[in-house]
Parts: C-alpha cells; sequence; structure tokens
C-alpha cells in the first residue's frame, strides 16, 4: 500500500488542480496495479496537516501572494509539518524518507522558506501555456525522465521565483532544473520553473497536474471564457485552447512529471527500506 497526503492550499476557492491531483493518483494506482490511498488536508482555513504515516506528500498550488501570509498562523502550521518531514528523513533509523512535491505557490513558499531564491511580484501575470527550458544537468532528474527540452506547461501566476542562491541550494544538496522561456531581447531575468531541493524534496512553478482535458472544457466555458478573453484578450484564449489540445505539449508534461515523481518516490522507499 501506498499512502499519499495532499496538502490543499486553494483556501476554499473553486480551482482544477485539487481535481487533476486526485485523478492522476487514481489512474497511477490503477496503472500499476498499487493500493493508493490519498487524504486531503485543508491548509490555509482549517489549518490541517498530515501526520508522518504517508509515503508521499503532493502540497499543491494556490490563490494570492505567497509573501503576505508570512508570520500567519497557518503558514507556522506548515512550517512545523515540513520540518518534522525533514527531521524524520534526517534520521536514518527511521526507514524509506518521505517525498514532497511542491507546486506552484507551494514552490513560491518553499523558495521564500529556505532562502534560495527570491521571491518576487511579477511585472504581469502569466497565464497561458508556456516552454519550459531545462538547464545543464536536468536530464538526469529522475522527475523529468522522457520530457523534451523544451517542454511545455501550464502557467497561472503573478509572482515569480529568480535570482537563485546556488551555493545555499547546493550545500542543500539541490539544483535548479529549469527556468521560463528564454527570451535575450526581454531586459528581465528568467524566473525559475522547477528546483531540486534535496533528494527528498523537488518543485515546480508551473502546474505539472494540468490536465488537457479538462483544462480546455473550463476554458471554453461561457464564464471562465470572458473573464480570460477580458483579462488576456481572445488571441490568448484561443492560443491556449490549441495548444492544450496538441498531444505534445500539455498531455505530455501531465502524463509524465507527477507519474515519474511517484516512480521515483516509491522506488526510492524500497531501495532505502
Amino acid at each position: 500500500m501506498v499512502r499519499v497526503a495532499i496538502l490543499d492550499l486553494y483556501e476554499g476557492q473553486a480551482n482544477q488542480g485539487m481535481r487533476c491531483i486526485r485523478e492522476l493518483l487514481t489512474e497511477f494506482g490503477r496503472t500499476h496495479q498499487l493500493d493508493l490511498q490519498y487524504d486531503e488536508y485543508e491548509v490555509r482555513l482549517q489549518q490541517e496537516l498530515p501526520d508522518l504515516s504517508y509515503d508521499i506528500y503532493i502540497s499543491s498550488g494556490g490563490p494570492g501572494s505567497p509573501l503576505d501570509s508570512e508570520g500567519s498562523e497557518w503558514e507556522a502550521a506548515y512550517w512545523r509539518w515540513l520540518q518534522k518531514v525533514e527531521d524524520f528523513n534526517n534520521a536514518p533509523a527511521n526507514g524509506a524518507p518521505k517525498q514532497v512535491l511542491f507546486i506552484c505557490h507551494s514552490f513560491q513558499l518553499a523558495c521564500r522558506h529556505y532562502a534560495i531564491a527570491h521571491v518576487t511580484h511579477r511585472k504581469s501575470t502569466a497565464f497561458g501555456v508556456f516552454p519550459v527550458h531545462m538547464l545543464e544537468g536536468a536530464e538526469a532528474e529522475p522527475v523529468f525522465t522522457g520530457l523534451r527540452d523544451p517542454f511545455y506547461a501550464v502557467d497561472s501566476r503573478s509572482y515569480q521565483v529568480i535570482q537563485p542562491d546556488n551555493e545555499r541550494l547546493a550545500r542543500m544538496g539541490g539544483q535548479v532544473l529549469a527556468i521560463e522561456k528564454e527570451r535575450p531581447h526581454v531586459p528581465l531575468e528568467r524566473a525559475i520553473m522547477a528546483i531540486r531541493f534535496n533528494e527528498y524534496m523537488i518543485g515546480t512553478q508551473f502546474h505539472p497536474e494540468a490536465d488537457a482535458t479538462g483544462m480546455s472544457m473550463y476554458l471554453q466555458r461561457e464564464d471562465r471564457k470572458n473573464t480570460v478573453v477580458a483579462e488576456h484578450g481572445e488571441e490568448k484564449w484561443r492560443s491556449m485552447i490549441t495548444q492544450l489540445n496538441d498531444p505534445d505539449k500539455i498531455r505530455w508534461t501531465y502524463s509524465h512529471v507527477i507519474p515519474n515523481f511517484l516512480d521515483y518516490a516509491i522506488n526510492y522507499s524500497h531501495q532505502t527500506a
């Protein structure tokens, strides 16, 4: 049996992320004939945090600023949970270490918490399907197995992680894996799109759980279409629909990143048990 805890940081707001994570876990368990069980914890409103009985933790995206919550009760509880995971993993006698995946908002929080990069407000909101470029060494990352360079991902954020402290990250046992689209003609630093924090923790700025079919249906709802067109223009909306239905883009990322993470987590546990 494999036990997974999903940390829900959506603060009660309607979203596609939680549905996609549930479906990925269910499909992975079915495909690999695993007894994969998961529970959900509402972090921001109810301060629910999982105990250490789980093998794998997936911390979701969410709305709002990853800076304004500093010092809040829910965030303090979140860091206490994370410290317990670190303490467990740092004691070899405990056996198989716990694996953690941080997505989008959670990724920004973790980067701030570990002081491995700057988290800042973007000049404009990133929303759409964008290429993600791997950095040197990322081809050896198990979670990126089978991805092309660049690969494509759903991005939806008003904040960004930039200016990594590579020395500090190296001391943690981590590295920057990917950055957003390289644009030499634009005088803005490229945002970090994925980091391995250490052998037990990895995070992505993009949404690896984004499901092309569900996202496409969601964006074609009249109310959602009107919102996107009002904020980003009809051309952006049409571009997203087209790219969501391209099998080499979001569908490819969806079928690789989180399944690879689960594969790595389960195999690592077996090797170290």
